[in-house]
Formats: C-alpha cells, sequence, structure tokens
C-alpha cells in the first residue's frame, strides 16, 4: 500500500487518452496514491481501452486505501466510450470508507 499523504487533489484528463497517455495517466494517479482524487473527464474526446484499464485500476486501488476516487465532470465521448467498452463510469467512483 502506498504512504498516506493528507489532503487531496484534482487531475484533468487529456483530451485524448489512447496508448501513448497510458504510461503518462499511470504516472500521474501514482503521484496522488494516499490522497482523495477527483478527475475532470470533461474535455476528453478520446479513450482507448489502455487508458480505461489505468483509470479501473486507480478506482480499485483508491478503494483498497480508502481513499475517494471520483469523476467531477465527464465529457459525452468519455461516458460513451466506455459504456462501450462495457465500463460504467458510475463504477469508476471509490468513496472513502
Amino acid at each position: 500500500m502506498a504512504a498516506k499523504k493528507a489532503g487531496s487533489g484534482n487531475l484533468k484528463l487529456s483530451a485524448v487518452l489512447d496508448l501513448n497517455e497510458a504510461s503518462t495517466l499511470h504516472g500521474q494517479l501514482m503521484a496522488m496514491r494516499g490522497s482523495d482524487i477527483v478527475l475532470d473527464a470533461s474535455g476528453v474526446e478520446r479513450v482507448g481501452v489502455q487508458c480505461a484499464q489505468v483509470l479501473v485500476a486507480g478506482a480499485r486501488a483508491w478503494d483498497e486505501d480508502k481513499k475517494s476516487f471520483q469523476l467531477a465532470q465527464t465529457s459525452d465521448a468519455f461516458e460513451k466510450t466506455m459504456q462501450l467498452i462495457g465500463i460504467n463510469p458510475a463504477n469508476l467512483i471509490a468513496k472513502e470508507i
């Protein structure tokens, strides 16, 4: 488990969440692990399966850490693509227990 950090953070997701962005997204999430996080997906235009996988893994990690992992805003493209690949964006939300 990651070291616990105080506070929370916000992360605005890139417009294109593709294979090239997956490593960057993973690094950004890992840097914020241990804190509550709010993701802004309002500007997302495309989502690839690799980034979707990173987001799902992130939600699970935050749940294990008993930290909040929330989507504040989502674009239509983000929601439709996630649903198309079988992920309900509402299921990404891990609330502090």
